[in-house]
């Protein structure tokens, strides 16, 4: 049957990974990896610090084609390219559905998203500014939490 989730599985091509030794396939979680089934709902991914949780993510969201350093599938910024190669080694199932918006949280890397949205709406165009959609403040003049609020409350709707 086919599946009405985004993604319902994330597998490791383990037939083409070269050596298990070498970063990120020497980390606890990916060493391991071979498939992971998503919940209908949600799935929560869980681990000691350094296991390879952020890295298996980031590597998930790179596959469905978000910005390693997070936002929406638009954002194709690089502050620093540092994410691994890993998406390179997934098989992302999808069901039939087909998500109209999406965006990859990364709270370690908001911050440049925030910096983003401030150059981009910085440029003069026709059209609205970014920060509208995340209620016309920009994020770096708020605290942490606010911007976070006003992402969850402004931009995450419908």
């Amino acid at each position: 049957m086919i599946s009405p989730q985004f993604i319902s599985r994330v597998t490791l091509r383990r037939d083409i990974v070269e050596s298990f030794d070498a970063y990120p396939f020497c980390l606890p979680s990916v060493r391991t990896f071979e498939y992971l089934d998503m919940h209908p709902k949600v799935t929560y991914v869980v681990g000691e610090n350094g296991s390879g949780k952020s890295t298996l993510l980031e590597a998930i969201a790179v596959s469905m084609g978000f910005n390693a350093e997070g936002g929406s599938k638009h954002f194709n910024f690089g502050t620093h390219r540092s994410h691994s190669d890993l998406h390179r080694y997934l098989r992302i199932a999808k069901g039939f559905r087909r998500p109209r918006t999406g965006y990859f949280l990364r709270a370690e890397s908001f911050y440049n998203v925030a910096s983003e949205i401030d150059k981009l709406d910085a440029e003069p165009v026709d059209a609205p500014r970014i920060i509208e959609g995340y209620g016309g403040v920009s994020l770096h003049h708020q605290s942490h939490g606010e911007s976070f609020l006003a992402l969850m409350t402004q931009r995450f709707t419908g």
